[in-house]
């Protein structure tokens, strides 16, 4: 690495930032299935819908993206961990909507409070907050 490219001091260019996520687009086989389940969750539409090819889902200025591929279900890849403003109520909603949660809302050794769930294709969602 360059020390001179990354120095406030230095007239030459910076190195570019990784700065946040935007989005992240999962396949689903069954968009009015996968639709159902989250919004059943209070994820907010912001296009698309059961019906489309394509639905985006607008939270905290990031988007979950769904879109219809043959190639789901997915095999564990990995996890979505999005935040919410509370862990218990967003479980007790899952399971008053007749969905499963893997495991009950627990406070982790890292310093959060969450809880999984595997949307309808096998992707797996970690809904957390941090412990203050």
């Amino acid at each position: 690495m360059n020390p001179a490219a990354t120095s406030p001091s230095s007239s030459g260019p910076t190195e570019p930032q990784i700065e946040s996520i935007s989005a992240i687009t999962l396949a689903t086989r069954d968009m009015p299935r996968a639709v159902l389940f989250y919004e059943a969750l209070g994820f907010p539409m912001k296009f698309g819908g059961p019906q489309e090819a394509f639905t985006s889902f607008a939270f905290g200025g990031s988007y979950l993206n769904l879109i219809v591929d043959t190639r789901a279900p997915v095999a564990w890849w990995g996890r979505v961990i999005i935040y919410v403003s509370d862990v218990d109520a967003l479980y007790r909603k899952a399971l008053a909507a007749g969905l499963k949660p893997s495991l009950e809302p627990s406070d982790a050794p890292w310093g959060e409070r969450y809880f999984h769930i595997t949307d309808p294709d096998g992707h797996e969602l970690s809904f957390a907050k941090p412990l203050r």
